[in-house]
């Protein structure tokens, strides 16, 4: 059950009943699967939604449930980080 969560994860922007586009979906996996860039195949992101895909009866891990948290607290920065130039 756990390879067939695993591959679930993986194919789920192209499975019925994903609400997002599959081209906006990005794969991470830990800590969370998919960070979907709603409107980047416009060139316009107008959302960023985080997306925990889950099989059968499983739940959220105690890290996830805290991503959820801090997502749903807006305890989300925009950084950029300007590596040294080379000397």
């Amino acid at each position: 059950s756990v390879l067939t969560g695993n591959f679930s994860e993986q194919l789920a922007p192209y499975l019925p009943n994903f609400n997002h586009s599959p081209t906006e979906a990005r794969f991470i996996g830990k800590p969370i699967d998919f960070i979907i860039f709603e409107g980047m195949d416009q060139k316009e992101i107008q959302k960023v939604v985080f997306v925990e895909v889950k099989s059968g009866k499983s739940t959220l891990s105690a890290v996830e449930r805290s991503l959820r948290d801090a997502v749903k607290d807006g305890k989300v920065e925009w950084e950029t980080y300007h590596p040294p130039e080379p000397k």
